[in-house]
């Protein structure tokens, strides 16, 4: 039974497009896929935004091997709507916590992008250019917006985890 809990934890870390696990574990592995640029982590949870960090203008990021990977929350994209343009920085631009790196646009409303860490900008998310509304069907995977460096690990750790962004978004709405 233990078992099963678990794989069901691990299965919840896959994207939508792969099979879920069975109830007895048995997925045949050539039907699993890697989907490139997406992140596989082991929780023992069911949500994969667990391993993310939220700022209070709604990006988050999620950590791995110095490297930040950067975006916007469900709620942001969710609150922006249909999203038509990203403008994005340069690779090699350096920034500091909270510097404007660039903007969405979309249907109904524009807003600045605002930098969760301290580091150096070493990759974008080209596909956005053609396809923006990746930030709107598939904002933690997807629909990343940059690749950074982290300077100052203590950084991260001052950021929200899930729980406290789910609390900061519930006094929002109040």
């Amino acid at each position: 039974m233990a078992m099963r809990a678990t794989l069901r934890c691990l299965s919840a870390n896959f994207s939508p497009r792969l099979p879920l696990l069975s109830s007895a574990g048995r997925v045949h592995a050539a039907r699993l896929r890697w989907v490139s640029g997406t992140r596989r982590t082991f929780s023992t949870c069911s949500v994969l935004s667990t391993a993310l960090k939220f700022t209070e203008k709604h990006e988050w990021v999620q950590v791995e091997g110095g490297i930040g990977t950067v975006g916007i929350s469900n709620y942001a994209q969710d609150a922006l709507g249909d999203v038509v343009y990203c403008g994005l920085p340069e690779v090699g631009q350096r920034l500091e916590q909270m510097d404007e790196f660039g903007a969405l646009e979309s249907v109904k409303a524009a807003s600045e992008l605002y930098s969760p860490l301290t580091g150096e900008v070493t990759a974008i998310n080209t596909r956005l250019a053609e396809n923006p509304g990746l930030v709107n069907t598939d904002c933690y995977a997807e629909g990343w917006l940059i690749k950074m460096t982290i300077e100052k690990p203590e950084e991260v750790d001052a950021l929200m985890d899930q729980a406290a962004y789910d609390k900061f978004i519930k006094s929002l709405e109040e």
